[in-house]
């Protein structure tokens, strides 16, 4: 398949997508951004937003195993990663793979579960391998972790570790819809829709695994000048020395933004990138990386407003 043909069943991918969720157009291109740039997605929003039937409708357009896991209070992290069991046939122990195991692992309600488990992902999501009594286990390719979370306000909710924040490539929010968006949801469940039969709602695959593989190659191949790369590195190192920043953006944000960028070029026809890419991405790749200070937050400053400054604030390059 070209390089066009790909892009194109990229396009097919959204309207397949479409089928299923209504009105979440952004979130969708950037679950695809992120499986092009082979990253892990955060999705924020209040319960009932189609997080869930969009990660699923994804993976169903794309022929991937998906996986999902409730994350509870009493998720313990054998329970996503495996555990040793024993077979009293083999008179042995044998390793039983978890849910992590798959393509792409939806990680339901993640900031519901306490830190001990939330960590047990953080091997999976930068080393694609879990280690169980010594031994690392490879995951299988792709892999990509899927977690949709409720905003923090909400009761029996933990703050997730700045470490695990900063595996994820990106982090979208997805907002309760308009009311004609809202009104299109009802009437096709009015006309028999079922989030649990995708087949029936008419979606259906259009990429598989190998195709998948063969636009991340292409995404690879996107090139980014000395000045683009530049621009990212000062967006970032003026995260860190904004007054409301108690910690700014790490390297690897710098690295995250240069690869999310770099999908979102080649989405868009581009054979190299531009300070625009950069600046489509800065948001939903850095907004999660910034800790803001105390004081900020009861002034009621979000990390988005300090990104939309900062992105007045830098000089682009011409």
């Amino acid at each position: 398949m070209t390089e066009y043909h790909l892009r194109e069943s990229f396009a097919a991918v959204r309207t397949e997508v479409g089928k299923s969720v209504v009105g979440q157009d952004a979130a969708v291109t950037g679950l695809m951004i992120a499986l092009l740039a082979g990253g892990h997605v955060l999705l924020e929003g209040v319960p009932g937003v189609a997080k869930t039937l969009l990660v699923r409708t994804l993976s169903h357009t794309l022929k991937l195993e998906t996986t999902r896991v409730q994350f509870t209070p009493d998720l313990m992290p054998g329970d996503v990663t495996g555990s040793l069991v024993y077979d009293a046939k083999a008179g042995e122990f044998v390793f039983r793979e978890g849910p992590v195991f798959t393509n792409i692992l939806l990680a339901d309600e993640i900031n519901r579960t306490p830190p001990k488990t939330q960590s047990a992902l953080l091997e999976a999501m930068e080393e694609r391998q879990v280690s169980v009594d010594g031994d690392s286990r490879k995951l299988p390719v792709p892999f990509m972790v899927a977690a949709t979370m409720n905003p923090i306000e909400y009761e029996g909710t933990y703050t997730l570790p700045e470490a695990q924040l900063d595996r994820f490539l990106l982090k979208l929010v997805l907002d309760v819809p308009e009311r004609d968006t809202e009104i299109e949801v009802l009437t096709r469940h009015a006309a028999g829709f079922n989030p649990r039969d995708l087949a029936a709602a008419g979606v259906t695959p259009v990429l598989d695994a190998s195709q998948l593989a063969a636009a991340q190659a292409e995404v690879q191949q996107v090139g980014a000048s000395a000045d683009v790369i530049a621009y990212a590195v000062d967006l970032a190192r003026a995260t860190r020395q904004s007054p409301s920043v108690k910690l700014g953006v790490s390297p690897r944000g710098t690295t995250a933004l240069l690869a999310a960028a770099k999908a979102w070029a080649w989405l868009n026809g581009s054979s190299a990138i531009t300070p625009d890419h950069v600046q489509a991405m800065a948001l939903p790749v850095l907004r999660h990386r910034l800790q803001l200070r105390p004081e900020a937050e009861l002034e009621g400053v979000s990390a988005d407003a300090i990104l939309r400054s900062i992105l007045q604030q830098v000089q682009v390059p011409i």
